[in-house]
């Protein structure tokens, strides 16, 4: 099976014990362009607060910026950076139910519907190499994930046979599982350790023979970039494919995109279209991929929002 199968099929078994959000290729570097195959966000104290916010990923800007529950502010004077960068966060603040905006004298203020909720817990990572006979960068991936420790825990995942030698090239840290996407089965062949997230973690950014570029990013900024990588899950879950427009595609019924055609889950994106010999014009399938994921997850599709009118306002109506 390739990457993109063995990805999305552990991706339905997990989600069967996930009591938070499941995602798919989240970038996890401050810095670099890490890329973690899947993110598992364990839920904290306040998820159903955030469950009610929107269905969609709050742009980070706006959580970060000066803008409060209290007082409206006058919207170019809270963001930092380029005004056109800076106006399409409020507009996607807005759009997904963060922000409301109010006019004054011509001017557009804005405030937060909400004091931004302290919803996420634990962030586990898991990196996915179906062979470990072709590992690619695999080492000093692992390698990055352990040093910045900005994710709690970190699992390798595999179709492979683990030997010592495999394992004497993944970190101590880091847990392994062995995974067949045929039957679901998973065996636990080491339990991750807990990474020291609270803490300053050292960023790899480029490794050779010769030397190895770091960062050193401080614990203000692991906690930053732990609130996008779970603000990022929430809105894009996994099911983040679109089926093709092919008789042959028959999706199961956690939404895999499978084909009898290869006898296997497909990449849509890579493996379908006309290119393939098997391609046979259709509409797509009729597939309610964000019903599927409400339905198994905790994941909100459709919640209220925590729009407010503001105080004294009733009086004029």
């Amino acid at each position: 099976m390739n990457e993109f199968g063995f990805e999305v099929a552990l991706c339905a078994e997990l989600e069967r014990d996930c009591s938070g959000v499941l995602s798919r290729q989240l970038g996890t570097a401050p810095h670099g362009s890490r890329v973690m195959d899947i993110v598992c966000v364990e839920p904290g104290p306040e998820f159903a607060d955030r469950q009610a916010i929107t269905e969609q990923t709050i742009p980070p800007a706006a959580i970060e910026s000066d803008v409060g529950p209290g007082t409206a502010q006058y919207w170019p004077a809270v963001f930092d950076g380029h005004p056109d960068r800076a106006d399409d966060v409020r507009e996607a603040a807005i759009d997904c139910g963060f922000f409301e905006s109010e006019r004054r004298q011509g001017r557009e203020y804005v405030r937060q519907t909400t004091r931004y909720p302290d919803w996420q817990d634990r962030l586990i990572g898991i990196e996915n190499k179906p062979d470990l006979g072709t590992p690619g960068k695999l080492e000093t991936q692992l390698l990055t994930d352990t040093k910045l420790a900005l994710l709690d825990e970190v699992i390798l995942a595999t179709e492979s046979y683990v030997t010592g030698a495999h394992r004497n090239r993944i970190p101590d840290a880091v847990g392994i599982w062995r995974f067949d996407p045929e039957t679901g089965e998973r065996e636990v062949l080491r339990e991750p350790e807990q990474l020291p997230v609270e803490e300053s973690g050292v960023e790899l950014l480029d490794r050779c023979s010769a030397q190895t570029d770091i960062a050193v990013v401080e614990p203000g900024e692991i906690r930053r970039q732990r609130r996008r990588i779970a603000e990022r899950a929430y809105g894009k879950g996994w099911r983040s494919y679109e089926f093709p427009a092919c008789t042959r595609i028959d999706p199961d019924e956690a939404g895999l995109p499978v084909c009898p055609y290869h006898d296997r889950i497909v990449d849509p994106a890579r493996d379908c279209g006309e290119d393939c010999d098997g391609f046979d014009p259709a509409d797509s399938p009729d597939v309610d991929l964000d019903g599927l994921r409400a339905e198994r997850t905790s994941w909100e599709p459709d919640p209220a929002g925590r729009q407010r009118r503001q105080s004294g306002l009733d009086q004029f109506y």
